[in-house]
Order: C-alpha cells, then sequence, then structure tokens
C-alpha cells in the first residue's frame, strides 16, 4: 500500500488508515479475538497506520491494538493516540459506561489538556499499548478548550517532538474551523478531520484544507462515511448522518452520486473512500473497523478504481463543489 508522508515531518502514513475505536467496543461489545483479527486482516491488507485514543473504551482499544501489534517490528508501523481526556478512578459506577461504548464504567473521563495531564495521559497510553513510542499524538476534541489546549497541550507535545520522542503533532475535532486554527496559529503539524470533507459536504475547502495548502501542513481525513449515509452502495431510508437520521434531500442526493458511481462501475462507498485523498494536503483516509470481514471490505474498497471521469461527471452535475481538486 502506497504511503505518504505528512508534512515537515519524517513520519509516513499509509493511504488507508486502521480507525480503533470500534476494537473499543464502540456501541456493542466484540470479543478479544475479533479484535485481534481485524487488526491481524489489517496488517496482511497492507495497513501500516493504526489510530487510537485513551476515550475509546476507556483504553481497551489501546491494550487490544498493543497486545497484537507489539508481534510485529516497531519500525514497520505507525500508532497516533491522543490527550485531553485523562483516564481516572470513577468513584460512583454505574456499571456501564454512557459515552458510546459497551465497557464497564470503572475508570471515567476527566478533560485535562494541560502539561501534567498531557505527559500523564502519554505515559499511560504507552502502558496499556505496551509500545515504546507514539508516532503521531493528537490534542483530542478541544472545541471548548481552545486556551489551554494552545497554551499549554501543543507547547508540550512540541517539546517532546524536539526531544525525538513523538515524530508528529496535530489536533483531532469534528469542525474545520477550529483546526484551520490549529494549523495556523500552533505548531501542529497534521490535523484528523472528523467530516467536513466528504462527498456530501465539502465546507473544509473554506478554512482548514486552504489553511494546509498555506501552511505547508498535512491532514488525516476521517469520518468519510459521514456516520453511515455513505458507507453503502445505495443509503438505506435509516440511513445515518452526523450520527442522527439523515434528512430527506441528504437521502436523495446520496442516491444521485451513487447513479452516476453505478454509471461508472463503481459504487458510493469506494468514491467516498477514495474522494478525501485527491486533495494534495491529505495524506490519509482512515476508517473504524471492528472485524475481519469489515476490514476486507474497506481495503477492497479503497483498492477499487475508481474512474477519473466520475469526479468530473459529479462535477458537472453540481454533486461535489467546482473548487474541489480532483484526481
Amino acid at each position: 500500500m502506497q504511503t505518504r508522508i505528512i508534512n515537515r515531518t519524517r513520519v509516513s502514513l499509509t493511504e488507508l488508515g486502521f480507525g480503533a475505536a470500534s476494537i473499543g467496543n464502540l456501541y456493542r461489545e466484540i470479543s478479544d479475538q475479533d479484535a485481534e483479527e481485524a487488526v491481524q486482516v489489517a496488517w496482511s491488507g497492507g495497513i501500516r497506520y493504526f489510530d487510537t485514543a485513551p476515550h475509546y473504551g476507556l483504553g481497551l482499544s489501546e491494550r487490544r491494538l498493543g497486545q497484537v501489534l507489539k508481534a510485529f517490528p516497531r519500525g514497520e508501523f505507525v500508532v497516533s493516540s491522543k490527550v485531553g481526556r485523562l483516564l481516572v478512578p470513577n468513584e460512583h459506577p454505574t456499571g456501564r459506561d454512557l459515552e458510546g461504548f459497551a465497557v464497564p464504567d470503572n475508570l471515567r473521563r476527566e478533560r485535562d489538556y494541560s502539561r501534567d495531564g498531557v505527559l500523564r495521559s502519554i505515559d499511560s497510553t504507552l502502558a496499556r499499548t505496551g509500545l515504546d513510542r507514539l508516532d503521531v499524538v493528537y490534542v483530542h476534541d478541544p472545541d471548548d478548550y481552545w486556551q489551554q489546549a494552545v497554551d499549554e497541550a501543543i507547547p508540550t507535545l512540541a517539546d517532546l517532538r524536539s526531544q525525538g520522542v513523538i515524530g508528529a503533532i496535530g489536533a483531532g475535532m469534528n469542525q474545520s474551523a477550529m483546526l484551520a486554527r490549529f494549523l495556523r496559529e500552533t505548531a501542529a503539524d497534521v490535523v484528523m478531520l472528523a467530516g467536513r470533507y466528504t462527498l456530501l459536504e465539502q465546507d473544509a475547502l473554506d478554512d482548514v484544507l486552504p489553511a494546509a495548502a498555506a501552511e505547508g501542513k498535512s491532514i488525516v481525513a476521517v469520518g468519510v462515511f459521514n456516520s453511515g449515509i455513505l458507507s453503502r452502495p445505495r443509503p438505506g431510508p435509516e440511513a445515518k448522518f452526523n450520527y442522527e437520521e439523515a434528512p430527506a434531500s441528504l437521502i436523495r442526493r446520496a442516491e444521485h452520486i451513487a447513479d452516476v458511481c453505478e454509471q461508472h462501475g463503481t459504487n458510493l462507498p469506494a468514491a467516498a473512500i477514495a474522494f478525501p485523498l485527491a486533495h494534495p494536503c491529505v495524506v490519509n483516509v482512515t476508517l473504524g473497523m471492528r472485524s475481519a470481514e469489515q476490514v476486507r471490505r474497506n481495503v477492497d474498497l479503497f483498492e477499487s478504481k475508481v474512474p477519473p471521469t466520475l469526479w468530473s461527471d459529479l462535477r458537472d452535475a453540481g454533486l461535489i463543489r467546482h473548487d474541489a481538486p480532483l484526481p
């Protein structure tokens, strides 16, 4: 699988990445064996970039990912994790995590973007994964913590980068405007953009993508299926968009895009994966994967050939913006 380098760093990512939130029991439980098989099949498929976070399953994702990766040469893969949510003992557990993961809530998340919090978070991640280092570290969802993130979290990560402890630093969010500020105003190398630059939504062309181009920095695109509406060849009537029921107008638009895809011998999810990678600042698309079957499907979709004429036809039909770079 081809790789792309995060600008201004030595960190190289495979164009397709493994998003490990799902193996942290996102929404429902999966077995240790299923999680292990998913990571193993991703490796067999050529994926060498793996993204996780303490938030994902209250550390379960990090533990499971590290357990599998310890069998592979450390120099042959890239791991990113995140800071901003410290895991601390939960004094009042209810028995079940209330933030979307099917795990016990013996721990709880505590927002902390301070220098001490960042250092403690990284140490805990290394202990859970069993890794000797993290290649990329993102400040996780600092929407309401901008000042502490730029005053403490990013400078702390920059110090670690200068010491060679971390290869690249940045921020990951579901919005593009603040990510543009991270690229313009801080020492961030890369941002993880969730949604906002997909077949259905290209608002990032107004802020974070121009910022990346102007600053010579990079973007990792996640959420390219927009919570599911683009994950199947045809969006169903109960399709989700941004974690909610998709409005009828968006379902119709997705169906129109699917029509054009079929005319070109491809399908909606294959085009959804390929589209962000056409932008010169996007170095990777990372997809959430919870099973070996899902990994194989995603690798097949990534490797399928999307005809170049598809993009011009979508643009001519007004289905993607005219200023979106095409392959």
